[in-house]
This record gives structure tokens, C-alpha cells and sequence, in this order.
């Protein structure tokens, strides 16, 4: 595996960006992942909750349960997802048992408060069990919820 430090996190937060964005524009909420490992994407997932009427569709859950039908546990500890947003508790449930090597997002739960209201959720840094790297490229993240909410 390529050293995490070396990874062009701007890139690959940028493509987590995108994809919330294009969620945003397609009906459901700004969310979107990707896996990365050796310092390229190998999947991609956006928010589907709302268009495809199911719960489950947050795209970190849905990475988490791709990684685990597609990737042997080796290649899950060598994986990173990128997300545009820090996992809510549900999310870093199911990312805890798919064992990624870390987790990197740009807005934070608390953030994300600023926004759409309420209390903020549980610290995705609580539930997993790897290491969580927050606000890379978070103006931009934020930019897509300022537009959204």
C-alpha cells in the first residue's frame, strides 16, 4: 500500500465533493464517498436514500457493505474512504466491522448542525476503529450544504 500521507487527499476529498453534489442535483441529501486504496478510487457511492426510498443508502453504509462482499480483509485494511461529511452513527457502525485503515471527511457532525438544526450525532471517532482525519478540502464540503440546506 501507498503511504497515506503521500495520497492526494484534495483529489480524492474533491470526488467525495462531487458526488454529494451530484446527490444534491439529483433529489436526495449532499452526501457522497469514495474508497481509495494505493492512492487510487476503486468505488464511488452517492446519497440514494430519498430516490431509491430506502434508509440504508447513506454512502458510507453502502461503501462499508460493497467493501465487504468485494474485498478480502487484507485489502480492507488498506483502504481509506474519503466522505464529504463525518459518518453518523449508523454509517460508522457498519464501517467499523469493514475494517477500513481510516477514515477522512470534510464537514464535521457539528457542522453539519450549523446547517439543518438540532443536536449533533454521535462522533463517528467514537464508534470506529481507525484512525479519523477531519476538514480536508472544507470549504468546499461546506460550500455544497451551504447550497442544500
Amino acid at each position: 500500500m501507498s503511504e497515506f500521507e503521500t495520497f492526494d487527499h484534495e483529489a480524492h476529498m474533491g470526488a467525495a465533493i462531487d458526488l454529494a453534489r451530484e446527490a444534491a442535483e439529483r433529489g436526495d441529501r449532499p452526501f457522497g464517498s469514495v474508497l481509495v486504496r494505493d492512492d487510487e478510487i476503486v468505488m464511488r457511492e452517492s446519497n440514494r436514500v430519498l430516490t431509491e426510498d430506502d434508509i440504508r443508502r447513506h454512502p458510507e453504509l453502502h461503501l462499508a457493505h460493497r467493501a465487504m462482499r468485494e474485498m478480502d480483509p487484507d485489502t480492507r485494511a488498506e483502504t481509506v474512504m474519503y466522505t464529504s461529511t463525518e459518518p453518523c452513527p449508523m454509517c460508522s457502525g457498519g464501517m467499523r466491522y469493514a475494517e477500513l485503515d481510516r477514515v477522512v471527511y470534510s464537514v464535521s457532525a457539528e457542522e453539519v448542525v450549523e446547517f439543518t438544526g438540532g443536536e449533533p450525532a454521535t462522533r463517528a471517532s467514537e464508534i470506529l476503529d481507525c484512525e479519523v482525519v477531519g476538514g480536508v478540502a472544507n470549504g468546499a464540503g461546506r460550500a455544497v450544504h451551504e447550497e442544500f440546506w
